[in-house]
């Protein structure tokens, strides 16, 4: 149990870092992580996942949507 908690807490502070960047820059690293995850080698993966942060972040300065906060999402999550 405490190596998981280890990982959580390093979860917590990586996610607590990237959410302090600039928009453009978390949306560079999600497409990066992504990519890491699924092995993507020819790049069509991080274009679809481009495009779907390109249309939330327009929905979301037009307003049609409305960003939910961290702790809320964690909440929703059931993490502590």
């Amino acid at each position: 149990m405490h190596e998981c908690n280890n990982m959580y807490t390093r979860v917590t502070h990586l996610l607590d870092a990237a959410l302090g960047l600039p928009s453009d820059e978390r949306s560079a690293l999600t497409v990066a992580l992504l990519d890491s995850l699924h092995g993507d080698d020819n790049g069509k993966l991080a274009a679809a996942w481009r495009a779907e942060i390109e249309r939330r972040r327009i929905e979301l300065r037009a307003g049609q949507v409305r960003p939910t906060p961290w702790a809320e999402a964690k909440a929703r999550l059931g993490q502590p």
